[in-house]
């Protein structure tokens, strides 16, 4: 397993967060393509709407785009978000983290932030990657690995 690259960029609120001060805890790192579009609207949704279950598991969830911390602060008080959206206008982290690269969308090809998220361990190492995200139900995925790794009980 790598280690995860630290970071430290501004949240909706305009405070800065490190991922390196979540260590010891399980860390969500997804990266979307823009602020209040259907599919980023959905997975944020799915994660804000699965905030308890993963926090049961020790889990932080961490979002990040190209947006500015205005729009990061517009879009998780429409949507009541209840996690940090990061704003990474320089693309830095999303170049890091290999979030940044070719995209097609109705026919046409451009560069734009790709919708894939990093599960990091509580030691800070990235336990897995998931580069195919399905935003309606991607939350529900990273719980069924976590019950695994954490070996925690399955619930019927």
């Amino acid at each position: 397993m790598n280690q995860a690259d630290d970071f430290t960029l501004p949240d909706q609120e305009g405070t800065l967060r490190s991922l390196s001060q979540y260590h010891g805890k399980w860390v969500v790192l997804f990266f979307y393509p823009k602020d209040d579009t259907p599919g980023c609207t959905k997975e944020a949704c799915n994660f804000r709407d699965s905030f308890g279950e993963l926090q049961s598991f020790g889990a932080i969830i961490l979002g990040i785009s190209k947006d500015s911390v205005v729009s990061h602060k517009k879009f998780a008080e429409k949507y009541h978000l209840n996690f940090p959206v990061l704003s990474d206008e320089s693309k830095l982290v999303i170049n890091t983290y290999h979030a940044w690269g070719k995209k097609k969308f109705m026919g046409r090809e451009f560069e734009g932030t790709i919708r894939m998220t990093y599960l990091i361990n509580p030691e800070g190492q990235i336990q897995k990657v998931y580069d195919k995200v399905n935003p309606l139900i991607h939350a529900g995925e990273i719980l069924d690995d976590l019950k695994t790794l954490t070996n925690a009980p399955k619930i019927p």
